[in-house]
């Protein structure tokens, strides 16, 4: 089976027991933090290695969520190390982000700047994005910044791309002067 189609299965059906028992988004925040802890180097290797037994796989994630997480997540981890499927956790906690956004109706917005967003603008960029009718409601944006860009912004969000960027604008205009069909050459 594709790693695509676990992740997927194993994230719904955690999604739906959370849903059933009315702790959604307590599973989600532990799901995001166990999402930030596979990205440790170590954690992530020693989920993977097939030689450490499931046994310690288990004691080691009861020593470090346990005090933290729901019982339902520490649950559903034991269940993942049981079936050997711990070494998708990565994948599973990923598409378990996606599913949550679907059902709530979250819409995920990505700009890109050359220089960091004051919150003002963050907040003015918001507004507009939820003004327009493109998205949902209920937006999650998420911001880096690339000093390539020279100035502007791109806007990515449901596989739709805007970019609004100066690198981009000079790459158009770099075009049109290459093509220039009004120039008669000698």
């Amino acid at each position: 089976m594709s790693v695509t189609r676990i992740a997927t299965r194993y994230a719904k059906s955690l999604i739906e027991l959370a849903v059933e028992q009315g702790k959604l988004a307590q599973v989600n925040a532990d799901i995001q933090v166990l999402q930030q802890a596979v990205r440790n180097r170590d954690l992530y290797l020693m989920l993977k290695n097939p030689v450490i037994t499931n046994d310690r796989k288990a004691a080691a994630m009861d020593a470090l969520f346990k005090s933290q997480f729901d019982a339902l997540t520490m649950g559903y981890l034991k269940l993942l190390i049981t079936k050997n499927r711990e070494n998708y956790l990565p994948e599973i906690a990923a598409e378990f982000g996606e599913q949550y956004k679907s059902l709530n109706k979250i819409t995920t917005v990505r700009v890109t700047t050359a220089t960091p967003m004051s919150d003002a603008v963050l907040q003015d960029l918001r507004k507009k994005i939820v003004a327009s009718g493109a998205t949902n409601e209920n937006i999650d944006i998420q911001t880096s910044v690339d000093p390539d860009l020279i100035g502007g912004f791109i806007l990515e969000f449901d596989n739709k791309r805007y970019d609004a960027s100066a690198a981009h604008k000079l790459d158009q205009l770099r075009a049109q002067f290459s093509k220039n069909l009004y120039v008669k050459e000698f």
